[in-house]
Protein backbone atom coordinates (compact mmCIF):
# COMPACT_ATOMS: atom_id res chain seq x y z
CA UNK A 1 0.00 0.00 0.00
CA UNK A 2 1.24 3.47 -0.90
CA UNK A 3 -0.31 6.60 0.63
CA UNK A 4 0.32 10.24 -0.28
CA UNK A 5 -1.15 12.76 2.17
CA UNK A 6 -1.09 16.37 0.94
CA UNK A 7 -1.54 18.89 3.76
CA UNK A 8 -2.19 22.24 2.06
CA UNK A 9 -1.92 24.99 4.63
CA UNK A 10 -4.67 27.66 4.59
CA UNK A 11 -6.45 26.17 1.58
CA UNK A 12 -10.13 27.02 1.58
CA UNK A 13 -12.52 24.82 -0.44
CA UNK A 14 -14.37 27.81 -1.88
CA UNK A 15 -11.26 28.76 -3.91
CA UNK A 16 -10.80 25.32 -5.52
CA UNK A 17 -12.28 24.48 -8.89
CA UNK A 18 -13.61 21.11 -7.77
CA UNK A 19 -15.64 22.90 -5.07
CA UNK A 20 -17.23 25.21 -7.61
CA UNK A 21 -14.80 28.14 -7.82
CA UNK A 22 -15.03 29.93 -11.15
CA UNK A 23 -11.28 30.38 -11.51
CA UNK A 24 -8.98 27.58 -12.66
CA UNK A 25 -6.91 27.49 -9.47
CA UNK A 26 -6.55 23.74 -8.98
CA UNK A 27 -6.54 21.49 -12.08
CA UNK A 28 -4.35 18.81 -10.48
CA UNK A 29 -6.34 18.74 -7.26
CA UNK A 30 -9.54 18.70 -9.34
CA UNK A 31 -8.30 15.61 -11.16
CA UNK A 32 -8.05 13.67 -7.90
CA UNK A 33 -11.51 14.88 -6.86
CA UNK A 34 -12.92 13.45 -10.10
CA UNK A 35 -11.21 10.13 -9.38
CA UNK A 36 -12.31 9.87 -5.76
CA UNK A 37 -14.65 11.36 -3.16
CA UNK A 38 -14.97 15.06 -2.41
CA UNK A 39 -16.29 15.95 1.06
CA UNK A 40 -18.09 19.30 1.27
CA UNK A 41 -18.84 19.60 4.98
CA UNK A 42 -15.49 18.63 6.40
CA UNK A 43 -14.20 20.72 9.31
CA UNK A 44 -11.18 21.05 11.49
CA UNK A 45 -12.28 20.54 15.06
CA UNK A 46 -9.80 23.10 16.39
CA UNK A 47 -8.32 26.04 14.52
CA UNK A 48 -5.89 27.30 13.47
CA UNK A 49 -2.58 25.56 12.60
CA UNK A 50 -1.23 24.08 15.83
CA UNK A 51 -4.57 22.99 17.35
CA UNK A 52 -5.72 21.55 14.04
CA UNK A 53 -2.65 19.45 13.30
CA UNK A 54 -2.43 18.34 16.91
CA UNK A 55 -6.01 17.09 16.71
CA UNK A 56 -5.27 15.23 13.49
CA UNK A 57 -2.05 13.65 14.77
CA UNK A 58 -3.39 12.66 18.19
CA UNK A 59 -6.94 11.82 17.10
CA UNK A 60 -8.19 13.94 19.99
CA UNK A 61 -10.29 17.08 20.13
CA UNK A 62 -8.46 20.06 21.60
CA UNK A 63 -10.56 19.97 24.73
CA UNK A 64 -9.09 16.49 25.33
CA UNK A 65 -5.49 16.94 24.12
CA UNK A 66 -5.20 20.35 25.80
CA UNK A 67 -4.01 22.10 22.63
CA UNK A 68 -6.41 24.86 21.58
CA UNK A 69 -4.09 27.85 21.04
CA UNK A 70 -0.72 29.08 19.84
CA UNK A 71 0.85 30.06 23.14
CA UNK A 72 0.78 29.50 26.87
CA UNK A 73 -0.30 26.31 28.58
CA UNK A 74 -2.88 25.54 25.91
CA UNK A 75 -0.21 25.14 23.21
CA UNK A 76 1.27 21.95 24.70
CA UNK A 77 -0.15 18.43 24.58
CA UNK A 78 -1.13 17.36 28.07
CA UNK A 79 1.29 15.05 29.81
CA UNK A 80 0.02 11.55 30.47
CA UNK A 81 1.26 11.76 34.04
CA UNK A 82 1.73 8.80 36.36
CA UNK A 83 0.12 6.39 33.89
CA UNK A 84 2.73 7.11 31.21
CA UNK A 85 4.61 3.98 30.16
CA UNK A 86 8.12 3.59 28.73
CA UNK A 87 6.73 5.27 25.62
CA UNK A 88 3.71 7.56 25.56
CA UNK A 89 0.56 6.61 23.68
CA UNK A 90 1.42 8.73 20.63
CA UNK A 91 4.11 6.20 19.81
CA UNK A 92 1.39 3.72 18.89
CA UNK A 93 -1.84 5.73 18.61
CA UNK A 94 -0.93 8.71 16.44
CA UNK A 95 -1.92 9.19 12.79
CA UNK A 96 1.46 8.06 11.35
CA UNK A 97 1.74 5.28 13.95
CA UNK A 98 -1.35 3.72 12.41
CA UNK A 99 0.60 3.22 9.18
CA UNK A 100 3.69 2.08 11.09
CA UNK A 101 1.57 -0.68 12.60
CA UNK A 102 1.02 -1.98 9.05
CA UNK A 103 4.75 -2.25 8.46
CA UNK A 104 4.85 0.86 6.30
CA UNK A 105 7.64 3.44 6.11
CA UNK A 106 6.28 6.79 7.30
CA UNK A 107 7.89 10.00 6.10
CA UNK A 108 7.12 13.64 6.89
CA UNK A 109 8.17 16.58 4.70
CA UNK A 110 7.24 19.67 6.70
CA UNK A 111 8.74 22.44 8.85
CA UNK A 112 5.68 22.47 11.09
CA UNK A 113 7.17 20.91 14.23
CA UNK A 114 9.82 23.63 14.33
CA UNK A 115 7.38 26.42 13.46
CA UNK A 116 5.30 25.83 16.59
CA UNK A 117 7.75 23.79 18.70
CA UNK A 118 5.21 21.03 18.20
CA UNK A 119 7.62 18.16 18.64
CA UNK A 120 4.81 15.68 19.25
CA UNK A 121 4.03 16.22 15.55
CA UNK A 122 6.98 13.91 14.81
CA UNK A 123 5.54 10.98 16.78
CA UNK A 124 5.09 7.90 14.61
CA UNK A 125 7.25 8.99 11.67
CA UNK A 126 10.30 6.96 10.63
CA UNK A 127 11.77 9.87 8.78
CA UNK A 128 11.38 13.65 8.98
CA UNK A 129 12.52 16.32 6.52
CA UNK A 130 12.40 19.93 7.71
CA UNK A 131 12.24 22.14 4.62
CA UNK A 132 13.96 24.83 6.62
CA UNK A 133 12.03 28.09 6.64
CA UNK A 134 9.54 27.50 9.43
CA UNK A 135 6.52 27.76 7.15
CA UNK A 136 7.79 30.53 4.90
CA UNK A 137 8.68 28.06 2.14
CA UNK A 138 7.42 28.55 -1.36
CA UNK A 139 6.37 25.46 -3.27
CA UNK A 140 9.44 25.34 -5.48
CA UNK A 141 11.52 24.86 -2.30
CA UNK A 142 9.38 21.97 -1.05
CA UNK A 143 8.84 20.02 -4.26
CA UNK A 144 12.49 19.07 -4.91
CA UNK A 145 12.61 17.40 -1.49
CA UNK A 146 9.44 15.47 -2.32
CA UNK A 147 10.66 14.44 -5.78
CA UNK A 148 14.02 13.34 -4.41
CA UNK A 149 12.30 11.14 -1.84
CA UNK A 150 9.98 9.64 -4.44
CA UNK A 151 12.88 8.97 -6.80
CA UNK A 152 14.38 6.81 -4.09
CA UNK A 153 11.23 5.28 -2.63
CA UNK A 154 8.19 5.78 -4.85
CA UNK A 155 8.61 2.53 -6.76
CA UNK A 156 8.78 0.56 -3.51
CA UNK A 157 5.76 -0.71 -1.65
CA UNK A 158 4.42 0.11 1.84
CA UNK A 159 5.00 3.81 2.41
CA UNK A 160 3.05 6.80 3.68
CA UNK A 161 4.40 10.19 2.63
CA UNK A 162 3.02 13.30 4.35
CA UNK A 163 3.78 16.52 2.42
CA UNK A 164 3.11 20.03 3.69
CA UNK A 165 2.74 23.00 1.29
CA UNK A 166 2.41 26.62 2.47
CA UNK A 167 1.78 28.75 -0.63
CA UNK A 168 -1.81 29.83 0.23
CA UNK A 169 -0.71 30.97 3.71
CA UNK A 170 -0.11 34.66 4.21
CA UNK A 171 1.94 36.50 3.05
CA UNK A 172 1.31 35.25 -0.47
CA UNK A 173 4.72 34.30 -1.83
CA UNK A 174 4.26 32.86 -5.32
CA UNK A 175 7.46 33.86 -7.18
CA UNK A 176 7.35 37.01 -9.27
CA UNK A 177 8.09 35.07 -12.46
CA UNK A 178 4.94 33.01 -11.88
CA UNK A 179 2.99 36.05 -13.04
CA UNK A 180 -0.76 36.36 -12.51
CA UNK A 181 -2.89 33.87 -14.46
CA UNK A 182 -6.02 35.53 -13.04
CA UNK A 183 -5.25 39.08 -14.10
CA UNK A 184 -8.15 39.23 -16.54
CA UNK A 185 -10.60 37.06 -14.61
CA UNK A 186 -13.51 38.36 -12.58
CA UNK A 187 -13.55 38.48 -8.81
CA UNK A 188 -15.97 36.31 -6.84
CA UNK A 189 -19.37 37.79 -7.67
CA UNK A 190 -20.35 38.42 -4.06
CA UNK A 191 -17.39 40.77 -3.46
CA UNK A 192 -18.98 44.02 -4.64
CA UNK A 193 -18.21 47.68 -3.99
CA UNK A 194 -21.14 47.74 -1.58
CA UNK A 195 -19.67 44.85 0.39
CA UNK A 196 -16.29 46.60 0.49
CA UNK A 197 -17.85 49.82 1.80
CA UNK A 198 -19.54 47.87 4.57
CA UNK A 199 -16.28 46.14 5.44
CA UNK A 200 -14.50 49.50 5.74
CA UNK A 201 -16.59 50.20 8.85
CA UNK A 202 -15.40 47.04 10.56
CA UNK A 203 -12.75 46.93 13.25
CA UNK A 204 -10.51 44.04 14.16
CA UNK A 205 -7.36 42.30 12.93
CA UNK A 206 -7.18 41.55 9.21
CA UNK A 207 -10.15 43.68 8.29
CA UNK A 208 -9.78 45.79 5.13
CA UNK A 209 -8.10 48.68 6.95
CA UNK A 210 -5.47 46.49 8.59
CA UNK A 211 -4.65 43.44 6.49
CA UNK A 212 -1.34 43.24 8.38
CA UNK A 213 -3.26 42.17 11.51
CA UNK A 214 -3.20 45.44 13.50
CA UNK A 215 -2.02 47.96 10.87
CA UNK A 216 -1.69 48.49 7.11
CA UNK A 217 2.06 47.99 6.79
CA UNK A 218 3.44 46.08 3.81
CA UNK A 219 6.72 44.34 3.03
CA UNK A 220 8.40 44.83 -0.35
CA UNK A 221 9.49 41.17 -0.44
CA UNK A 222 5.80 40.18 -0.57
CA UNK A 223 4.32 42.36 -3.34
CA UNK A 224 1.23 40.16 -3.73
CA UNK A 225 0.04 40.91 -0.20
CA UNK A 226 -1.62 44.34 0.34
CA UNK A 227 -1.64 46.28 3.59
CA UNK A 228 -5.20 47.48 3.13
CA UNK A 229 -8.11 47.29 0.69
CA UNK A 230 -9.35 50.76 -0.18
CA UNK A 231 -10.88 50.05 -3.58
CA UNK A 232 -11.72 47.21 -5.94
CA UNK A 233 -8.25 47.27 -7.48
CA UNK A 234 -6.77 46.47 -4.11
CA UNK A 235 -9.50 43.89 -3.58
CA UNK A 236 -8.31 42.25 -6.78
CA UNK A 237 -4.73 42.29 -5.52
CA UNK A 238 -5.85 40.51 -2.36
CA UNK A 239 -7.88 37.81 -4.10
CA UNK A 240 -5.39 37.34 -6.93
CA UNK A 241 -2.55 37.01 -4.42
CA UNK A 242 -4.31 34.19 -2.62
CA UNK A 243 -5.43 32.46 -5.81
CA UNK A 244 -1.92 32.65 -7.26
CA UNK A 245 -0.70 30.91 -4.12
CA UNK A 246 -3.22 28.13 -4.62
CA UNK A 247 -2.43 27.74 -8.34
CA UNK A 248 1.34 27.81 -7.79
CA UNK A 249 0.95 25.08 -5.17
CA UNK A 250 -1.27 23.07 -7.51
CA UNK A 251 1.43 23.25 -10.19
CA UNK A 252 3.90 21.80 -7.70
CA UNK A 253 1.48 19.00 -6.88
CA UNK A 254 1.25 18.30 -10.61
CA UNK A 255 5.00 17.64 -10.66
CA UNK A 256 4.55 15.00 -7.96
CA UNK A 257 1.79 13.32 -9.94
CA UNK A 258 3.92 13.43 -13.08
CA UNK A 259 6.74 11.56 -11.34
CA UNK A 260 4.35 8.96 -9.93
CA UNK A 261 3.02 8.46 -13.46
CA UNK A 262 6.56 8.04 -14.77
CA UNK A 263 7.23 5.43 -12.09
CA UNK A 264 4.07 3.56 -13.07
CA UNK A 265 2.52 3.69 -9.60
CA UNK A 266 0.16 6.69 -9.84
CA UNK A 267 -2.96 4.57 -10.25
CA UNK A 268 -2.09 2.50 -7.17
CA UNK A 269 -1.39 5.35 -4.74
CA UNK A 270 -4.03 6.30 -2.18
CA UNK A 271 -4.14 10.10 -2.35
CA UNK A 272 -5.60 12.20 0.45
CA UNK A 273 -5.78 15.98 0.01
CA UNK A 274 -6.77 18.24 2.89
CA UNK A 275 -5.72 21.29 4.92
CA UNK A 276 -5.20 22.38 8.50
CA UNK A 277 -7.76 25.17 8.08
CA UNK A 278 -9.26 27.42 5.44
CA UNK A 279 -8.75 31.14 4.91
CA UNK A 280 -11.23 33.96 5.39
CA UNK A 281 -11.36 35.91 2.14
CA UNK A 282 -14.11 38.33 3.13
CA UNK A 283 -16.08 36.05 5.45
CA UNK A 284 -17.02 38.05 8.58
CA UNK A 285 -15.29 40.97 6.86
CA UNK A 286 -11.88 39.36 7.48
CA UNK A 287 -9.24 38.86 4.78
CA UNK A 288 -6.14 36.70 4.63
CA UNK A 289 -6.55 35.14 8.06
CA UNK A 290 -7.75 32.00 9.79
CA UNK A 291 -8.55 33.43 13.18
CA UNK A 292 -12.21 32.60 13.86
CA UNK A 293 -14.36 29.53 14.52
CA UNK A 294 -16.39 30.11 11.38
CA UNK A 295 -16.99 28.69 7.92
CA UNK A 296 -14.13 30.57 6.30
CA UNK A 297 -11.55 29.28 8.76
CA UNK A 298 -12.84 25.85 9.79
CA UNK A 299 -14.36 24.37 6.63
CA UNK A 300 -11.55 22.51 4.89
CA UNK A 301 -11.17 20.45 1.73
CA UNK A 302 -11.07 16.68 1.96
CA UNK A 303 -10.54 14.60 -1.14
CA UNK A 304 -9.83 10.89 -0.95
CA UNK A 305 -8.91 8.77 -3.93
CA UNK A 306 -8.72 5.16 -2.78
CA UNK A 307 -8.19 2.92 -5.81
CA UNK A 308 -10.86 0.25 -6.13
CA UNK A 309 -13.51 2.19 -4.24
CA UNK A 310 -15.89 5.10 -4.83
CA UNK A 311 -15.04 7.35 -7.76
CA UNK A 312 -16.39 10.76 -8.75
CA UNK A 313 -18.61 11.00 -5.67
CA UNK A 314 -19.59 13.92 -3.42
CA UNK A 315 -20.34 13.49 0.28
CA UNK A 316 -22.29 16.29 2.01
CA UNK A 317 -22.32 14.80 5.49
CA UNK A 318 -20.76 16.52 8.52
CA UNK A 319 -17.30 15.25 9.49
CA UNK A 320 -14.37 16.31 11.67
CA UNK A 321 -10.90 16.07 10.14
CA UNK A 322 -9.89 13.72 12.96
CA UNK A 323 -12.56 11.28 11.75
CA UNK A 324 -9.90 10.29 9.23
CA UNK A 325 -7.97 8.17 11.75
CA UNK A 326 -10.67 5.61 12.59
CA UNK A 327 -11.73 5.68 8.93
CA UNK A 328 -8.32 4.56 7.72
CA UNK A 329 -8.11 2.05 10.57
CA UNK A 330 -11.36 0.45 9.42
CA UNK A 331 -10.27 0.51 5.79
CA UNK A 332 -7.17 -1.57 6.68
CA UNK A 333 -8.94 -3.81 9.23
CA UNK A 334 -7.31 -2.31 12.32
CA UNK A 335 -9.05 -1.48 15.57
CA UNK A 336 -9.26 2.25 16.36
CA UNK A 337 -7.28 3.53 19.33
CA UNK A 338 -9.42 3.75 22.48
CA UNK A 339 -8.67 7.43 23.04
CA UNK A 340 -9.48 8.68 19.53
CA UNK A 341 -12.46 11.05 19.30
CA UNK A 342 -13.18 10.38 15.63
CA UNK A 343 -15.99 8.49 13.96
CA UNK A 344 -15.23 6.30 10.97
CA UNK A 345 -16.77 7.06 7.58
CA UNK A 346 -15.16 4.05 5.87
CA UNK A 347 -18.56 2.94 4.53
CA UNK A 348 -18.68 6.17 2.54
CA UNK A 349 -15.41 5.30 0.81
CA UNK A 350 -16.32 1.64 0.32
CA UNK A 351 -19.92 1.88 -0.86
CA UNK A 352 -21.02 5.51 -0.77
CA UNK A 353 -23.20 5.18 2.33
CA UNK A 354 -23.88 8.29 4.39
CA UNK A 355 -22.08 8.17 7.71
CA UNK A 356 -21.84 11.70 9.07
CA UNK A 357 -22.52 13.41 12.39
CA UNK A 358 -25.65 15.20 13.58
CA UNK A 359 -23.65 18.30 14.52
CA UNK A 360 -20.10 19.52 15.00
CA UNK A 361 -18.55 21.85 17.55
CA UNK A 362 -15.48 23.69 16.26
CA UNK A 363 -13.15 25.83 18.35
CA UNK A 364 -10.71 28.73 17.92
CA UNK A 365 -8.59 30.05 20.78
CA UNK A 366 -5.49 31.50 19.08
CA UNK A 367 -6.92 34.78 17.69
CA UNK A 368 -10.30 34.84 19.43
CA UNK A 369 -11.98 32.50 21.87
CA UNK A 370 -14.98 31.04 20.08
CA UNK A 371 -16.88 27.80 19.86
CA UNK A 372 -19.27 27.24 17.01
CA UNK A 373 -21.95 24.69 16.25
CA UNK A 374 -22.46 23.45 12.70
CA UNK A 375 -25.77 21.67 12.09
CA UNK A 376 -28.36 21.46 9.31
CA UNK A 377 -27.97 24.68 7.28
CA UNK A 378 -26.73 26.64 10.29
CA UNK A 379 -23.54 27.95 11.78
CA UNK A 380 -23.91 29.30 15.30
CA UNK A 381 -20.90 31.16 16.72
CA UNK A 382 -20.46 31.82 20.45
CA UNK A 383 -17.77 34.37 21.29
CA UNK A 384 -16.00 34.43 24.66
CA UNK A 385 -13.14 36.76 23.65
CA UNK A 386 -13.67 38.80 20.48
CA UNK A 387 -10.01 39.36 19.61
CA UNK A 388 -10.93 43.09 19.23
CA UNK A 389 -13.36 42.44 16.37
CA UNK A 390 -16.38 43.59 18.42
CA UNK A 391 -18.25 40.45 17.47
CA UNK A 392 -21.67 39.92 18.99
CA UNK A 393 -21.72 37.30 21.73
CA UNK A 394 -24.04 35.22 19.53
CA UNK A 395 -23.87 35.05 15.74
CA UNK A 396 -26.02 32.88 13.51
CA UNK A 397 -25.66 32.35 9.78
CA UNK A 398 -27.70 30.38 7.29
CA UNK A 399 -24.90 28.96 5.15
CA UNK A 400 -27.18 28.16 2.24
CA UNK A 401 -28.49 31.71 1.93
CA UNK A 402 -25.39 33.46 3.30
CA UNK A 403 -22.31 31.27 2.74
CA UNK A 404 -19.91 34.20 3.31
CA UNK A 405 -21.32 35.12 6.72
CA UNK A 406 -22.34 38.69 6.05
CA UNK A 407 -25.66 38.78 7.94
CA UNK A 408 -25.92 37.80 11.59
CA UNK A 409 -29.54 36.70 12.10
CA UNK A 410 -29.25 35.54 15.72
CA UNK A 411 -31.81 38.11 16.89
CA UNK A 412 -34.25 36.97 14.20
CA UNK A 413 -33.99 33.26 14.98
CA UNK A 414 -33.72 32.75 18.75
CA UNK A 415 -35.26 29.31 18.27
CA UNK A 416 -32.29 28.16 16.20
CA UNK A 417 -29.87 29.74 18.68
CA UNK A 418 -31.49 27.78 21.51
CA UNK A 419 -31.04 24.54 19.57
CA UNK A 420 -27.39 25.42 18.99
CA UNK A 421 -26.77 26.21 22.65
CA UNK A 422 -28.34 22.88 23.59
CA UNK A 423 -25.94 21.08 21.25
CA UNK A 424 -23.02 23.09 22.60
CA UNK A 425 -23.86 22.32 26.22
CA UNK A 426 -24.41 18.63 25.52
CA UNK A 427 -21.07 18.46 23.71
CA UNK A 428 -19.27 20.28 26.52
CA UNK A 429 -20.74 18.03 29.19
CA UNK A 430 -19.69 14.92 27.28
CA UNK A 431 -16.20 16.25 26.55
CA UNK A 432 -15.52 17.19 30.16
CA UNK A 433 -16.92 13.90 31.43
CA UNK A 434 -14.48 12.01 29.19
CA UNK A 435 -11.48 14.30 29.75
CA UNK A 436 -8.34 13.44 31.69
CA UNK A 437 -8.51 16.94 33.18
CA UNK A 438 -11.25 18.89 34.92
CA UNK A 439 -10.05 22.07 33.17
CA UNK A 440 -11.41 23.28 29.84
CA UNK A 441 -8.30 24.55 27.96
CA UNK A 442 -10.28 27.46 26.48
CA UNK A 443 -10.74 28.66 30.05
CA UNK A 444 -6.98 28.35 30.52
CA UNK A 445 -6.44 30.68 27.54
CA UNK A 446 -8.77 33.25 29.08
CA UNK A 447 -7.10 33.08 32.50
CA UNK A 448 -3.64 33.44 30.97
CA UNK A 449 -4.57 36.74 29.32
CA UNK A 450 -6.58 35.86 26.24
CA UNK A 451 -5.83 34.46 22.80
CA UNK A 452 -2.15 34.58 21.88
CA UNK A 453 -2.39 36.75 18.75
CA UNK A 454 -4.51 39.38 20.51
CA UNK A 455 -2.80 39.49 23.89
CA UNK A 456 -1.16 42.81 24.67
CA UNK A 457 -2.01 44.42 21.34
CA UNK A 458 -5.01 46.55 22.27
CA UNK A 459 -3.32 49.78 23.40
CA UNK A 460 -1.41 50.19 20.17
CA UNK A 461 -4.37 49.05 18.14
CA UNK A 462 -6.64 51.73 19.60
CA UNK A 463 -4.07 54.34 18.58
CA UNK A 464 -4.23 52.98 15.04
CA UNK A 465 -8.03 53.04 15.09
CA UNK A 466 -7.99 56.73 16.02
CA UNK A 467 -5.41 57.48 13.31
CA UNK A 468 -7.50 55.66 10.69
CA UNK A 469 -10.74 57.47 11.58
CA UNK A 470 -12.43 54.72 13.60
CA UNK A 471 -11.98 56.11 17.08
CA UNK A 472 -15.69 55.58 17.63
CA UNK A 473 -14.89 51.92 18.35
CA UNK A 474 -12.45 52.63 21.19
CA UNK A 475 -14.99 53.14 24.01
CA UNK A 476 -16.61 49.79 23.31
CA UNK A 477 -13.22 48.08 23.20
CA UNK A 478 -12.34 49.67 26.54
CA UNK A 479 -15.65 48.47 27.96
CA UNK A 480 -15.11 44.90 26.79
CA UNK A 481 -11.43 44.68 27.72
CA UNK A 482 -10.84 47.00 30.68
CA UNK A 483 -7.81 45.09 32.03
CA UNK A 484 -5.85 45.84 28.88
CA UNK A 485 -6.07 49.59 29.53
CA UNK A 486 -4.82 49.44 33.12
Amino acid sequence: MRVLFLDLDSTTPSHLGCYGYHRNTSPNIDRIANEGIRFTNYYTSDAPCLPSRTALMTGKLGIHSGVVGHGGTAADVRHEGVDRQFKDTLATQSFPALFRSLGMKTTLISPFAERHSAWTFYAGFNEMHNTGKSGMESGEEVTPVVLNWLEQNGHKDNWMLYVNYWDPHTPYRAPEDFGNPFNNESLPSWLTEEVLENHKQKVGPHSVNEINMFNNQTKPEYPRYPGEIRDMDEMRKMIDGYDCGVRHMDNQIGMIFELLEKQGVMEEVIIIISADHGENMGELGIYGEHGTADQGTCNIPMIIRWPGYQKGQVDNELHYHLDLLPTIAEMVDKDPAPNWDGKSFANTIKNGKKNGREFLVVSQCAHVCQRSVRFDDWLYVRTYHDGYHLFDKEMLFNLIEDPHEQHNIASERPDVCKDAVYYLNEWHDEMMATSSSDIDPMRTVMIEGGPYHAKGALKNYTKWLIESGRGYAVPELEKRHPKEFV
